[in-house]
């Protein structure tokens, strides 16, 4: 939660340099409460086990979120009950004329596939350009992100010789970000994809920073300098044994291109109980994401249009500084690691 200071005080200049969340009184005293909306547009296949971890980090947060799920129209889920899909999802013709302070967009396993030539693409699309004037700040995940960043931002994607799949170092890129506001240096990120992102064209938008990235899994999490729009290229939501129950499916299916998760299962033994490594980074990120759209968004949502078309999210201060990092050197830690510690 933020800090209420007296209006004028001196070291308000250096919180705000420091990009730490202070409200002057009159500012707090014209807050107004309410619970938050978010809607999930939910493109994995096993919608549930979905839900589940999406809601298991909301539910972290003090705040009061109620939650709404959109589906594709032109896409039919198959690993999921029709009675499911109908009691708890709409498409987008159900919520067009709703408004909303968070929207989060899910991975697919589709990341091997041209854009174009995703079914859904097009309707993909169509539900960005509805969130772009209905929505305060999106959230997107793994190929959602990918999926964004080409539509919105022109960020192509770039298949990899190998899926990166294991749990990855990623560095911290700015310290006093108030999504990344308490990580460590170093935050493991579970990672499962056959493409990333191309780093050339995410550099040349001055709209977007990189706020972690790794040498082998590349940008982790991605932000427009707003945080209208927040792009995580893993998967902090995963559940402890996602990754081994994704190896096992695999292999179960007898591929032979499935590499063996990195820095997962202790000593590299698939008998032994895999590390949960990245759940207190996770709950962090969504919690700063949360409490950050609570503290910004507008009291009536339908006043989202007019501030995203001023560009007038946010406090309208520190949220557009340059990325500052928390070391003084080029020192990058940790090259040969397992579980963010050095191998022997």
């Amino acid at each position: 939660m933020p800090i209420k200071i007296p209006g004028g005080l001196p070291a308000r200049q250096i919180l705000d340099s420091e990009r730490i969340f202070a409200l002057e009184k009159p500012e707090a005293e014209r807050q107004r409460v309410r619970p938050l909306k978010l809607v999930i547009l939910n493109l994995m296949p096993k919608k549930i086990e979905t839900e589940t971890q999406l809601l298991r980090l909301i539910s972290k947060s003090p705040l009061q979120v109620e939650i709404d799920f959109m589906k594709t129209s032109t896409h039919e889920a198959t690993h999921v009950s029709a009675d499911h899909l109908v009691k708890f999802y709409e498409t987008l013709d159900a919520f067009q004329h709703n408004y909303y302070d968070g929207f989060v967009v899910t991975g697919a396993p589709v990341e091997h596939l041209k854009f174009e030539d995703v079914d859904y693409w097009d309707e993909f699309k169509t539900i960005l350009d509805w969130a772009s004037t209905h929505v305060f700040s999106t959230m997107y995940l793994c190929w959602g992100a990918m999926g964004a960043l080409y539509y919105r931002y022109g960020v192509r994607k770039i298949d990899l010789p190998e899926k990166i799949f294991g749990v990855f170092p990623q560095y911290l890129q700015d310290e006093y970000c108030f999504l990344t506001n308490g990580f460590d240096e170093i935050a493991l990120q579970p990672h499962s994809r056959l493409a990333g992102v191309n780093e050339d064209d995410i550099n040349a938008q001055a709209d977007l920073q990189v706020l972690t990235w790794g040498p082998e899994s590349g940008p982790g999490l991605v932000a427009t300098r707003d945080f209208s729009e927040v792009f995580a290229l893993g998967h902090w939501e995963y559940g402890k044994t996602t990754l081994a129950e994704e190896y096992e499916r695999d292999m179960a299916k007898g591929m032979t291109n499935v590499p063996f998760p990195k820095n997962y299962f202790p000593h590299d033994d698939p008998s032994i109980e895999p590390l949960f490594s990245w759940r207190a980074h996770g709950n962090l990120l969504w919690r700063n994401w949360l409490n950050w759209v609570y503290q910004t968004t507008p009291y009536d949502l339908k006043e989202v249009p007019q501030l995203r078309a001023q560009k007038r999210l946010g406090t309208d201060r520190s949220i557009r500084h340059e990325p500052g990092g928390p070391r003084g050197d080029d020192f990058q830690p940790f090259l040969h690691d397992g579980y963010g510690v050095i191998r022997g």
